[in-house]
């Protein structure tokens, strides 16, 4: 089993090689919003703007991490459609639990990559430490990874079963969630009964947890353990989901369409 989920790793990073897309993905497009709201932050710090802007820049390098955990699992067997090597991939001798093992381990991988460049260039250019609090924050990005997967495997659920009309998702669905995940605010700004929808999202917790840690210098645990209790049930439904719906595309016959598209 792990022979064959190495294999399947391997292959994916090897399309990095000559990919400039796929390197534009975990460099260039990260930097650019990093450098945007970094600028941001500079200037509302010159005009003296109250509050601790400089939580922009954590909320931009966090959000990368969920936003690449996802991205790994839904590209990565979306290209499999595009290629037409749809149905060779789920012919072969593997389990679609390796598969998912792979790719999952590939936003691990993308995410870590991503979170190293853009913490250095805040360093660099804006003096902002994401390392300031130590390696407490840890949890915290682990967090966003796993709620990544799971946001990637319902996606490419959906996918499956609806083909290229669902393809939009893979950029729609993060976006969906990111105004209720607090990310550049804190939970208290929206509205009341958005408020009730976004603590169902670990991903609020997380950069509450974030901001507190910064402001504090301490994480709070609380905080922490019900990201991480969040993460498990969504975890839970989204490999329930992607099995059934796994089910009923190979039941209907789907694949074989997808092999055409």
């Amino acid at each position: 089993m792990g022979s064959r989920i190495a294999a399947l790793l391997l292959r994916y990073l090897y399309l990095y090689r000559r990919s400039v897309a796929r390197v534009m993905a975990i460099v260039f497009w990260p930097v650019m919003d990093l450098l945007v709201w970094g600028f941001v932050t500079a200037y509302l710090q010159r005009i003296e703007v109250p509050g601790p802007v400089l939580f922009l820049l954590g909320g931009v390098i966090f959000w990368d991490v969920f936003y690449s955990s996802s991205q790994a699992i839904t590209l990565s067997i979306t290209e499999e459609i595009w290629g037409r090597n749809i149905l060779n991939l789920f012919v072969a001798p593997i389990r679609v639990s390796e598969l998912m093992l792979a790719t999952c381990l590939l936003g691990a991988l993308r995410a870590l990559a991503s979170t190293a460049l853009l913490s250095l260039l805040a360093w660099i250019f804006y003096a902002f430490r994401l390392t300031s609090v130590g390696f407490a924050l840890a949890p915290f990005l682990a967090s966003l990874l796993l709620f990544g997967w799971a946001v990637g495997m319902c996606t490419m659920a959906l996918i499956l079963r609806y083909g290229q009309a669902a393809e939009a998702l893979i950029w729609g669905v993060p976006f969906l969630i990111q105004p209720l995940s607090a990310v550049f605010y804190p939970l208290s700004v929206l509205p009341a009964p958005l408020q009730s929808i976004a603590r169902l999202l670990p991903t609020t917790h997380v950069f509450e947890g974030m901001r507190e840690a910064l402001k504090t210098g301490s994480v709070d645990s609380a905080i922490l353990l019900r990201a991480f209790a969040l993460n498990v049930a969504a975890l839970l439904l989204a490999s329930l989901f992607f099995a059934w719906m796994l089910g009923r595309v190979r039941e209907k016959g789907y694949l074989g369409r997808l092999g055409m598209e």
